[in-house]
């Protein structure tokens, strides 16, 4: 430890995210990146903004993202959802982070399962935030009734993360009722692969917040842009923390290329239903291998083999140049979680694995 660090940093155990490795011919399954292109639309955006010669880019771009809210709002025009609504910042992780900061920093602990996303207990060490951790059931499924206990707030994945299982609207509606007095934060970014929005509930329900992601179903991860959707008090919380931290979060290419990619819709739903018919393959397929697989609404697969050790076969696979996400924690660290490439990079995969367990 170095001498200047502060009595925080000391004390953090920061966020490991899946590896990037600088490998030829590698078939990376291991981040759940889309394994296709974003929108033409997004990149002929991104070069009508720089234009000639960039000059633009001299220029602070919108600190509010105005364009960028308003294309969210017309996305979900059929449920109620006005520009007032929604926040905007540099991919879900960075609204999370105000999430917690604005509406879960209390003294009673904050709720959320003990397997999920591993980034929350990172920022309740970072904001000094108490929490509490609740079981899964024995099928990795969340549990609204668990959620009634006093609280400062509930947060979770919706599919979950890593395990992919989704929780249905009358289940979170069930548990936002519950807990009138904390906010109940939905993180969706992986619910355009077959979960229901809860953004649906938003207009009923002045403690729900939900988050999203351009990165997964849009196809953006390199852009970094996220959103939150929730009652405008919700809404103007997340926007005095952003501007007494960043006023100007989203630079002009990620406003332009969000803006394109959000609006479209038929690029949108075919990618997304690749992905989707690619899932629901590579899951029947991995079942005939003798792999146990946990019925998937994200862009990835949890997954396991009765005779076989997770980290070796992850091991096995990489001397293949194929990279799987390990998980070494309880519960799960049998599983693998491999994220749904193209169905070239899937084939590979399999027969990876074939030889394998032969």
């Amino acid at each position: 430890m170095c001498q200047y660090w502060s009595a925080v940093v000391r004390g953090l155990t920061p966020y490991t995210p899946g590896e990037q490795p600088k490998l030829a011919n590698l078939i990376k399954l291991n981040t759940n990146e889309n394994p296709y292109p974003p929108s033409p639309r997004v990149v002929a955006a991104i070069q009508a903004e720089l234009g000639d010669d960039g000059a633009r880019l001299r220029l602070y771009p919108d600190p509010d993202g105005e364009r960028l809210k308003a294309a969210v709002a017309r996305q979900f025009a059929s449920l109620d959802i006005g520009p007032e609504q929604v926040f905007v910042g540099n991919g879900s992780d960075e609204v999370l982070a105000h999430v917690f900061q604005a509406l879960l920093k209390h003294e009673a602990p904050i709720l959320f399962p003990d397997i999920t996303y591993s980034f929350y207990p990172v920022y309740c060490g970072l904001y000094g935030i108490p929490y509490e951790t609740i079981a899964l059931d024995e099928h990795f499924a969340i549990r609204p009734g668990d959620y009634t206990q006093p609280n400062g707030g509930i947060v979770f994945p919706n599919p979950n993360a890593p395990t992919g299982r989704p929780l249905a609207l009358s289940g979170i509606e069930t548990m936002v009722l519950a807990n009138p007095d904390s906010v109940v934060v939905i993180d969706e970014a992986y619910v355009d692969f077959g979960a229901d929005t809860a953004i649906a509930l938003v207009s009923q329900h002045p403690n729900l917040l939900v988050t999203q992601t351009l990165s997964k179903s849009r196809s953006l991860a390199g852009l970094r842009v996220g959103f939150a959707v929730g009652h405008p008090d919700l809404i103007e919380a997340l926007e005095r923390i952003k501007n007494s931290f960043n006023s100007y979060p989203l630079d002009r290419l990620a406003l332009a290329g969000a803006v394109a990619a959000l609006d479209d819709a038929a690029w949108f739903e075919q990618t997304r239903q690749a992905v989707i018919q690619s899932r629901e393959h590579l899951s029947q397929r991995l079942g005939k291998l003798g792999f146990t697989v946990i019925p998937s609404a994200a862009n990835f697969v949890f997954a396991r083999h009765p005779d076989r050790d997770a980290a070796e076969l992850a091991r096995q696979l990489r001397e293949r140049s194929i990279i799987v996400r390990h998980f070494k924690l309880p519960r799960i660290d049998q599983f693998l979680r491999i994220s749904i490439g193209t169905d070239g990079e899937c084939a590979a995969l399999l027969a990876a694995l074939t030889e394998i367990l032969a």
